[in-house]
């Protein structure tokens, strides 16, 4: 059952070796006598980018505390394998770049996206080309030179959902990721519906307390390898002291988005039935997150809060609200938004642990603040 492995994952061979907290292994390089051995490794590491063997070489190639996040995490998203990177988008650009060494460039993506990761394709930053559509035109958008088909399900911020199975089946033999950041492994497995990559910024419900910053690829061995060979050219490491505190977010990440989702749910009830709220999104498999349009100015509803914290990311232990045409989205072009789905009257409001009244007293005196519905700014 997720709820041990959530608390087990990572920690194998504590007991045997005398210890009850996972060790913090700060050293950025080892010693070695053996100079020849150590090439050796090197060498094998260098040409296909499995993990190594015996102690430790070097804080780049891996690390003893970061790695045991990693087993963790693959263990809760049953993938063979993950890989950790300093952000959800050094995990996102990593993926890409993997690609683009294979001469695939070209990439299938369905909106909306986190606007960071729908910038970094449209923008052609690290040299890939992308192909916007629907998960009914997926198959009829692969190329011969598709190395990706990317979705994210729920959807940031409309919590848009799409069938990872069908899409998958759509997807033939190219690579699906689906950036799982929102469901978490409690509510949704997608390698299980034949997704190979799961991305997630473990910034947000993996760490779980907004006090981390990182971001993981759940996948198979293969796409691991090529992976932690980009991870060493780039240097975009997760530190030790970031993968402590994320495989600890993981023993309480089943009851954490429980709870938070049970509150969620009940809140997206009060605000579907309020007049003041034009719009709820709320997604069917559940969840933490919220996102819903007001009839008013949606930044006097930000401004008006007191309890809940205006502020960007989400999965924290707090509940925060963002307009995301203002600040999570506003590097996608308007008309993208739009098509999108994402209105310029939206909220996404991250559910914490607070009690249900007390964030409903809050949303309720701010709601009554937005009596604007001039938006002409925006």
């Amino acid at each position: 059952m997720i709820d041990t492995e959530a608390v087990h994952a990572g920690r194998e061979g504590l007991a045997e070796s005398g210890r009850h907290a996972v060790p913090i292994d700060l050293s950025t390089t080892y010693p070695s006598y053996d100079v020849e051995a150590e090439a050796a490794r090197i060498d094998a590491f260098a040409s296909d980018g499995g993990r190594l063997s015996g102690p430790p070489v070097y804080g780049r190639l891996d690390n003893p505390t970061t790695s045991r996040f990693e087993a963790g995490l693959a263990a809760l998203e049953r993938t063979a394998d993950a890989v950790a990177f300093a952000s959800g988008m050094a995990a996102l650009s990593a993926v890409l770049l993997v690609i683009a060494s294979q001469g695939r460039r070209h990439v299938v993506a369905v909106r909306p996206l986190y606007g960071c990761s729908d910038h970094l394709l449209e923008s052609g930053l690290l040299g890939t080309e992308v192909t916007w559509t629907d998960p009914a035109g997926v198959a009829a958008a692969i190329r011969p030179d598709t190395g990706l088909v990317m979705v994210e399900t729920p959807a940031n911020p409309t919590l848009a959902e799409t069938d990872i199975a069908a899409l998958a089946r759509s997807c033939g033999t190219v690579p699906l990721l689906v950036d799982n950041t929102f469901a978490t492994p409690v509510l949704q497995r997608p390698a299980e519906y034949g997704a190979r990559l799961v991305l997630h910024s473990a910034t947000k419900y993996l760490g779980g307390h907004g006090d981390v910053m990182g971001g993981v690829v759940a996948c198979d061995d293969e796409f691991a390898a090529a992976l932690r060979q980009i991870r060493f050219a780039t240097g975009g490491v997760l530190h030790p002291l970031a993968g402590y505190l994320l495989l600890r977010g993981l023993a309480t990440l089943p009851v954490r988005v429980r709870a938070a989702s049970a509150t969620a749910a009940e809140l997206a009830g009060r605000l579907a039935a309020d007049p003041r709220v034009l719009r709820v999104h709320y997604p069917r498999i559940g969840g933490a997150m919220v996102a819903f349009e007001v009839a008013g100015d949606p930044r006097e509803v930000v401004a008006g809060v007191r309890l809940v914290t205006p502020a960007v990311s989400l999965g924290s232990v707090d509940t925060l609200i963002q307009h995301p045409a203002s600040i999570s989205h506003r590097i996608v072009a308007e008309g993208d938004r739009h098509s999108a789905g994402i209105s310029d009257r939206l909220l996404r409001l991250s559910v914490g642990l607070e009690h249900l009244d007390d964030l409903w007293a809050d949303l309720d005196q701010a709601l009554s603040e937005s009596r604007s519905p001039a938006l002409a700014a925006l």
